[in-house]
């Protein structure tokens, strides 16, 4: 199983895709306060629909409390400005997919001290960068490819 976490999301209706994604997908959901939404906003259940209960949701208080619950666990980092290309990266079972707020990314400290596992998705430059839906899905199942997708059909 694949973790995707999202720190500091803002956009209800991306977070409710995400969470659609992780369900078809057996993903757990992480997410990192301080959300920008409640998590009992409408836009969030309504881009989730019937997927919630799908879907193994954990909430952190900040990026080190997560970390401290997964000291072995294997993070990378997506990023628009830097890293290797995503399908350049070998994910291990149980990775955990790491993705920061839609208006800023993922803090600049936090890349720059886990600049060996930052990854990208290829764009082009006058593109600031993907939705974060969008870049969850390609990334995530990037990860599953590489195990064959265990347990989906």
């Amino acid at each position: 199983m694949f973790h995707v976490v999202l720190v500091e999301p803002e956009i209800p209706q991306n977070t409710g895709n995400v969470a659609r994604t992780c369900a078809a997908t057996g993903a757990m959901l992480h997410l990192v306060h301080p959300l920008g939404f409640s998590v009992s906003d409408r836009y969030l259940k309504r881009a989730g629909l019937d997927y919630w209960h799908l879907v193994e949701v954990h909430h952190h208080q900040s990026f080190g409390d997560l970390r401290k619950q997964y000291p072995d666990g294997a993070f990378f980092f997506a990023t628009a400005r830097h890293g290797r290309r995503y399908t350049e990266v070998d994910y291990p079972a149980g990775s955990f997919l790491v993705f920061g707020k839609e208006t800023a990314g993922l803090p600049d400290e936090l890349l720059e001290a886990n600049a060996d596992t930052c990854v990208r998705l290829p764009k082009l430059s006058a593109a600031r960068s993907l939705n974060l839906s969008n870049a969850v899905a390609v990334l995530l199942y990037e990860a599953l490819r590489q195990h064959k997708f265990p347990g989906l059909e």
